[in-house]
C-alpha cells in the first residue's frame, strides 16, 4: 500500500491529500459539533439544577423556620411542600429533555430522596393539625437528614455537570490543538512537496533555459520519481538535444555556406601552385638529359614547396570543414587567427589588408575549430562591409589579469551600422544583405559559439566610421 502510494503521480498525491485534509477535517468539525451540543445540553442542566438547588435551600429554609417557631408556622409547611412541587417538577422536565446525560442517575436519586421528603413533610403537617407535638418530634431528626441529604445531592449534582463542562472544555481545546497540529503539519508537508517536487524542477528548468539561451546545451538529470515532474525533465531534455543537434546542423550549415564563399577564391589559390608544378615538370621534362643535377634539384624543390602549399589549402579548407564535438583545450590564438587569414586571402580585394596584433604567446582556453569560424564570420562580414579599397581590417588581443580573461577586438573600416541595425545584429535571420546573399545566420552563430565559451560579445558601430566586434573570452576553462 505504502509502494503504491510513492507512486501515485503529483496530480494524484495532490488530490489524496487535499481529501484527506477535508476528511480529517470534517471528522474534527463533527467531533466539536457533538462535544458543543453537549456542552449545551449540559449549560441548560446546571442551569436547572441551580434553581434547583436555590428550591431546595427554600425548603430548608421554611422547614427551619417550622421548627423554630413551632405551630404557630403552619404556614411554613405549606410553602415548603408547595416547594417541593416545584422541584419534582424540574426534576421531571431534567429527567424527559436530558435523558442521555450521564447525570441523570444522579437525578433519579434525588428525585427519590425529594419524594421520601415530601411524605414526611406531610406526616409532620397531619400532626401539626392534631397538634401532636411527640409525633412531630420524633420524625423532625429524620426530615432533618433528609433535607441535609437533598442539598448535598443537589449541590454534588450541579458540581458534576460543572465538572463535565470543563471537561468538554478540555476536549475542545484538545480537538483544536489537534486540528492546528494537523493543518500545520499539512500545510509544511504540502510546502515541502511542492518546493521539492515543482518549485525546485521548475527553477532547475529556468537556470537551464538560460545556460541554453547561452548555447550551453546541457541536459537535467532525470529524477526517479514517475511522476509529471520526471515526464517533464525527460521531455526537456529531448528538446535540448534535438535543440544542439539543430544548432550543429545550423553551425555546419553556415560552415558550408561560408566554403561556398571562399570556393572561388579557393580554386584560384589552388590553380596558382598547380601551374607551378605544371610549368616546372614541363620544363624538367624538355631538359631533363641537358640539365645539370644542381637546377634540378632546384626544380625539385620548388614543386614540392608548391605541393606543400597546396596541401595547406586543402588540409585548412578539410580542417574547417569536418564536423567536430564541443571541446574546450587551450590553443594559440595568433596561429589560429592567422590560418584563417589565409582562408580569406583569396576574397580579400586589392587594396584591403588584415592587420593581426596579437601577442605570440598568448594561449587561450577555446574549441579551435568553432573560434575559427567565428573570425571566418567576423573577417567576411568586414570584407563585405567595405565598399571599395582602400581599407583595413584589424585583429588585436590582449589579457586582462584583473578580469582573468582575454579581450580579442575585430575592427574594419567600412560602412557602418545605424542603432536599429545594430540592436538587431545578432538576431536569427537578420540581415542587412540582398535576397539570396545571405542567411543572417553568421553574427547569430558566431554569438551562439561565444556564449558557449561562456564568453561575450558586444558590437559599436556609427554609420560611415566603420565596426568594432569586442569579444571576451575567460583565461580559465569553465568546469
Amino acid at each position: 500500500m505504502v509502494l503504491q502510494l510513492f507512486q501515485l503521480n503529483i496530480r494524484q498525491k495532490i488530490v489524496l491529500g487535499i481529501t484527506l485534509f477535508f476528511i480529517a477535517t470534517g471528522i474534527g468539525g463533527l467531533l466539536s459539533y457533538r462535544n458543543l451540543k453537549v456542552m449545551e445540553k449540559k449549560v441548560k442542566f446546571v442551569e436547572m439544577a441551580d434553581d434547583l438547588n436555590n428550591i431546595i435551600l427554600e425548603i430548608r429554609r421554611y422547614e427551619k423556620n417550622f421548627f423554630l417557631y413551632g405551630l404557630s408556622e403552619l404556614d411554613a409547611l405549606t410553602q415548603n411542600k408547595i416547594y417541593i412541587d416545584n422541584a419534582l417538577t424540574i426534576l421531571e422536565k431534567l429527567s424527559k429533555d436530558l435523558r442521555d446525560l450521564k447525570g441523570i442517575p444522579k437525578v433519579k436519586e434525588l428525585q427519590k430522596e425529594l419524594i421520601s421528603y415530601k411524605k414526611l413533610v406531610i406526616r409532620i403537617m397531619e400532626f401539626a393539625n392534631t397538634k401532636e407535638i411527640e409525633g412531630i418530634e420524633k420524625i423532625a431528626v429524620p426530615l432533618r437528614d433528609k433535607g441535609k441529604r437533598l442539598v448535598d445531592l443537589t449541590q454534588e449534582l450541579v458540581q458534576f455537570e460543572r465538572e463535565r463542562i470543563l471537561l468538554i472544555i478540555e476536549r475542545l481545546y484538545s480537538n483544536l490543538f489537534v486540528t492546528m497540529l494537523f493543518l500545520f503539519l499539512f500545510l509544511g508537508s504540502l510546502a515541502f512537496f511542492v518546493i521539492r517536487k515543482i518549485i525546485q524542477p521548475l527553477r532547475l528548468i529556468e537556470e537551464t533555459t538560460v545556460q541554453i539561451a547561452k548555447g550551453n546545451f546541457r541536459p537535467i538529470p532525470v529524477p526517479k520519481t514517475k511522476d509529471e515532474t520526471e515526464r517533464v525533465i525527460r521531455a526537456f531534455n529531448h528538446m535540448v538535444q534535438e535543440l544542439e543537434r539543430r544548432q550543429d546542423h545550423l553551425v555546419q550549415a553556415k560552415k558550408l555556406s561560408s566554403l561556398g564563399t571562399l570556393t572561388s577564391g579557393i580554386a584560384h589559390e589552388l590553380n596558382n601552385p598547380l601551374n607551378n608544378i605544371s610549368t616546372s615538370c614541363q620544363i624538367v621534362l624538355e631538359e631533363l638529359d641537358e640539365m645539370d643535377k644542381e637546377f634540378q634539384r632546384n626544380m625539385l624543390l620548388n614543386m614540392e614547396k608548391e605541393i606543400a602549399r597546396a596541401r595547406d589549402i586543402v588540409k585548412g579548407l578539410l580542417e574547417f570543414s569536418r564536423t567536430k564535438e564541443f571541446i574546450i583545450a587551450p590553443a594559440n590564438l595568433k596561429s589560429l587567427v592567422m590560418n584563417v587569414c589565409k582562408l580569406v586571402e583569396s576574397q580579400l580585394p586589392g587594396g584591403i589588408e588584415i592587420r593581426v596584433d596579437i601577442p605570440d604567446d598568448l594561449i587561450v582556453p577555446m574549441d579551435s575549430q568553432r573560434m575559427q569560424q567565428v573570425f571566418l564570420n567576423l573577417f567576411l562580414n568586414s570584407i563585405q562591409a567595405i565598399p571599395e579599397p582602400p581599407g583595413e581590417i584589424r585583429v588585436t588581443a590582449y589579457k586582462d589579469s584583473s578580469k582573468e580573461e582575454v579581450i580579442i577586438k575585430v575592427e574594419d573600416t567600412g560602412i557602418g551600422m545605424d542603432k536599429e541595425t545594430l540592436s538587431h545584429i545578432f538576431d536569427p535571420f537578420f540581415t542587412t544583405k540582398e535576397v539570396g546573399v545571405g542567411t543572417g545566420l553568421g553574427l547569430s552563430i558566431v554569438h551562439g559559439i561565444i556564449e558557449q565559451h561562456n564568453g561575450s560579445i558586444s558590437v559599436e558601430s556609427k554609420k560611415g566610421e566603420g565596426t568594432r566586434f569586442t569579444i571576451r573570452l575567460p583565461l580559465k576553462e569553465s568546469k
